[in-house]
């Protein structure tokens, strides 16, 4: 899998097709995988998926943050000498595309927040991050992803989809303890980027799960008035993980906002 190199560190990304570029980064405990089905349609795109660091094969960063991530996102995009782009973020990914708006917002044609926000964490959400850092630390990761995975998803969705859950347990663990920890650490310490979609001049594409137990609906719901432009799709039966809970339907909502960006850019 090509690799660039990043401050003495390798970044794995994989890039297929032609067309239209779609950026699309993982969530937390996930990488460049969780995307494999879900982009089998997307036939006229050029896809770039990037294993942020400490996550799938790119190397772990010693306290990493949004904004050297976003930076990472740039060098990529860089050195695939590509200038204009869509950027989708799931959840954890979501963060760091917004931190990518707020530096080279010019280099985007449009912004994807998949079950994601732009507020900072609580008192509570940090010190909830704490200790799960302390119960890695103490415990292993291991554990840890296997709490974790199942809550990401409704339990009407899990009874029936365990072998789904089982393959990402696996993948999860096979990352090390340090690159989870500095994901937490990362997601603790991130600041508030309301501003920037207050700003942003690019169309906003929102997609919320009404069962996501993540992220809190109150923030899924307040960001959407953010931005001039928004594209609003509030998924009933669906938590954190409409990639796989609501795959056909997520897709073609992407699909539908790239068409969109496409007339309007074509327009302009």
């Amino acid at each position: 899998m090509p690799k660039i190199n990043f401050n003495n560190r390798k970044v794995n990304y994989l890039i297929e097709g032609r067309g239209q570029v779609l950026v699309l980064l993982h969530g937390f405990c996930e990488d460049s995988s969780m995307w494999d089905d879900f982009i089998a349609t997307f036939s006229q795109n050029k896809i770039i998926r990037i294993d942020l660091p400490g996550f799938g094969q790119s190397e772990s960063m010693e306290k990493p943050t949004v904004e050297v991530m976003a930076e990472i996102v740039k060098e990529v995009l860089d050195f695939l000498e590509i200038k204009k782009c869509t950027l989708v973020g799931h959840s954890m990914g979501g963060y760091v595309a917004l931190a990518f708006a707020k530096k080279y917002e010019s280099n985007l044609d449009g912004l994807g927040l998949f079950h994601s926000h732009p507020y900072a964490d609580s008192l509570d959400k940090k010190s909830n991050r704490f200790k799960s850092i302390e119960f890695i630390r103490k415990n292993g990761h291991i554990h840890f992803i296997k709490q974790l995975i199942p809550k990401l998803f409704p339990v009407s969705f899990l009874s029936s989809n365990r072998f789904l859950i089982n393959k990402m347990v696996h993948r999860a663990s096979s990352f090390s303890s340090e690159g989870i920890i500095g994901g937490l650490e990362m997601m603790m310490n991130r600041p508030g980027q309301s501003e920037v979609l207050r700003k942003i001049n690019c169309p906003v594409l929102f997609i919320v799960g009404r069962e996501d137990e993540v992220i809190p609906m109150e923030n899924s719901m307040n960001q959407t008035a953010l931005p001039a432009l928004a594209h609003i799709h509030i998924l009933d039966n669906v938590g954190h993980m409409g990639i796989f809970e609501a795959t056909k339907q997520t897709q073609k909502i992407i699909k539908e906002f790239l068409s969109f960006l496409h007339l309007n850019t074509s327009d302009s």
